[in-house]
This record gives structure tokens, C-alpha cells and sequence, in this order.
């Protein structure tokens, strides 16, 4: 009788969408709360990486100068920024997955996967962007701000009628944005400037992650089911399925942080040098190499526990939901 329930629940309700889109809040929210102490060695080494040029000097270094308060700067930006973007990433994915499911039909696993979290992530990254300004202006420059109530308004007075435009000529149809800045105080120029100066190169971040992390989770559950375990989802207790999203977890992970790694770069240099706008001179102050290597040891050290803890999170809400866990296992 429940399996019947959860067919009917998974087949696209709106309640279905909602327990998604809450334990994706939920667990997003909290996960990257608890991490904020590495989030700010992250951020440090990539505005300052001659002054940070290592994780132990970082730490050492800002514990010095700071003391041991500096390690939870941007808390309350992580919490509120991510815990939208979770919502917006899981319960959308969900959504969209059935979308194209419908229109593409079981043929094409792939394309849906990318097609979905692609499309989820764009309204996702829009929830994240300004919380994610005013966290790397406060956890990087320790005299804007002491947190996020006081530094919003000063990010929000600090945006420019030229930032505005470089923003708005590669990301937004400028009729439309100046007939809602005049309904939404939140579209004026601004705010568009402070706040979503970002937004691209975090698109750029993202968009790939999100693709290949929930690309790698779906077809490595499917892979251990068939190939590992050797058993239907169904027969498995649900400890076993939750073993099952912690390791496709990691792996996906693992792989998205290697794929994001340099526009991750890009978008703090951009929010920490803020007249830099152009995305070009973001990466030719740091370089091309470094996109590539530079704070990639301790995103991954952050990135792959921290989306381990998510999926496992997110799926443990779905299981006390009365929901399977996560990843359809094909019957190929």
C-alpha cells in the first residue's frame, strides 16, 4: 500500500514538489551553516592569495589578526542564500524532471537530467546571488561589515549607473527591466549593480555543477543497484538506500567541484574587486592556470562532504515524508 502511495505522490503533485523543494531548503541551509568556518579560508585565499597562499597560513593568519570570531563571518548569508538555492535546485529539478520525462519519454535518461537541473538552477542561482554578494564582502573585508543586516544596505548604496549597464546588456532584456524596476524597489539600479554583478560568471559556476552533479547522482545509484548491490531498489531497507545517495553523493560531488572550479574564482574576485566587473579582467588578473588550481584542494575537502550531507539530508526528509529515496534505477 505505501509503495502504491509513493507511485502516486512521485508521479508529479504538488505536494511531492514541495517536500522536495523543503528538504532541499533544509538541507542546503544547514550543511553549508556548518561550513562556514571553511568557506571563509576559501574565500581569503581567492580575493588574497599572496597574503593567504596556503590553508594552515590562512587560518593561522586570520585567527591572528581577527581571533576566532572571523571564522563565522557570512553565517547568516549562507544559511538564507543556499537554503533558497536548495529549495530552488531540488524541488525545481523534480519538477522539470517530470516535465521533460513527459515530453522526451525514458529514452534519453541523460538529456533529462542535464535539461532539469539546468533549468532549475537559473531560478536557483537568482535566490543565491545577493546573499552571496554580501557574504564574500563580509567574510573577505572585515571593515565593510559585521553581518548581513548591515551589510546589505551598503552593498545595495554601492551599486553604479555603469555597473548597472554591464550587467543588464549580457544577462537581461533592458525594456522589460526598466518597467519592473518601477513596480520592484528590489529592480532598481542598485540593487542590479550590487547585488548581481555576479550572476553570470555564478551561472557559469553553477549551471555546469548542477548538470554533473545531479547527472553523476542519478547514474551512480543506477550503477550501484545494478552492478553493486544486484538488487531492486525496493528490497533494500532504508539504511541501504541511504548508503546508496551518501556514496552517489560524493561522487557527485567530487566531480561537479573539479567541473566549477574556475568560475567559483571568477565570482569572488568579482564581488571582492568591485570595480572589476568585466569578466575578462577578472580572469586575466588571476589567471588562467589558476582558475583551474587555485583553493581547488579545499573546495573539494568542502564541496563533497557538504553535498554528501545534502543528498543525505534531502533524502532522509523524503523517507519521514513517506517517499523513496532519490535516483530511478532503470530497467534496462
Amino acid at each position: 500500500m505505501m509503495g502504491e502511495g509513493e507511485v502516486r505522490v512521485s508521479s508529479g503533485g504538488l505536494g511531492y514538489f514541495g517536500v522536495c523543494a523543503f528538504g532541499g531548503m533544509l538541507s542546503a541551509g544547514t550543511t553549508h551553516l556548518v561550513i562556514t568556518p571553511l568557506d571563509v579560508l576559501k574565500v581569503n585565499m581567492q580575493v588574497n592569495p599572496v597574503k593567504y597562499n596556503s590553508i594552515a597560513s590562512c587560518f593561522t593568519t586570520l585567527l591572528r589578526e581577527q581571533g576566532p570570531s572571523v571564522f563565522w563571518r557570512g553565517w547568516a548569508g549562507k544559511f538564507l542564500g543556499y537554503g533558497a538555492q536548495g529549495g530552488c535546485r531540488f524541488g525545481l529539478y523534480e519538477y522539470f524532471k517530470s516535465l521533460y520525462s513527459n515530453i522526451f519519454g525514458d529514452c534519453n535518461r541523460s538529456i533529462i537530467f542535464f535539461l532539469s537541473s539546468a533549468s532549475a538552477e537559473v531560478f536557483a542561482n537568482v535566490a543565491l546571488c545577493p546573499f552571496e554578494a554580501v557574504k564574500i564582502r563580509v567574510q573577505a573585508q572585515p571593515h565593510f561589515a559585521k553581518g548581513l543586516l548591515d551589510a546589505f544596505p551598503k552593498l545595495y548604496s554601492s551599486g553604479g549607473v555603469f555597473g548597472l549597464f554591464s550587467f543588464l546588456l549580457s544577462s537581461l532584456n533592458i525594456s522589460l527591466y526598466f518597467y519592473y524596476s518601477n513596480i520592484f524597489p528590489c529592480c532598481s539600479i542598485g540593487f542590479a549593480c550590487s547585488f548581481y554583478r555576479g550572476l553570470l560568471p555564478l551561472w557559469g559556476r553553477n549551471l555546469p555543477f548542477s548538470m554533473v552533479m545531479f547527472s553523476t547522482f542519478e547514474h551512480s545509484v543506477d550503477f550501484m543497484y545494478r552492478n553493486v548491490i544486484q538488487r531492486r531498489k525496493e528490497d533494500c531497507s532504508k539504511p541501504q538506500q541511504l548508503g546508496v545517495t551518501c556514496l552517489a553523493g560524493y561522487a557527485s560531488g567530487s566531480i561537479g567541484c573539479l567541473i566549477s572550479n574556475p568560475t567559483d574564482n571568477i565570482v569572488a574576485s568579482l564581488y571582492y574587486r568591485k570595480a572589476d566587473s568585466l569578466k575578462l579582467q577578472a580572469i586575466k588578473k588571476i589567471g588562467l592556470l589558476y582558475l583551474f588550481t587555485r583553493s581547488l584542494r579545499i573546495r573539494i575537502m568542502l564541496v563533497g562532504p557538504v553535498v554528501t550531507l545534502q543528498w543525505l539530508f534531502y533524502d532522509t526528509i523524503k523517507v519521514f515524508s513517506g517517499l523513496p529515496t532519490s535516483g530511478k534505477v532503470s530497467t534496462k
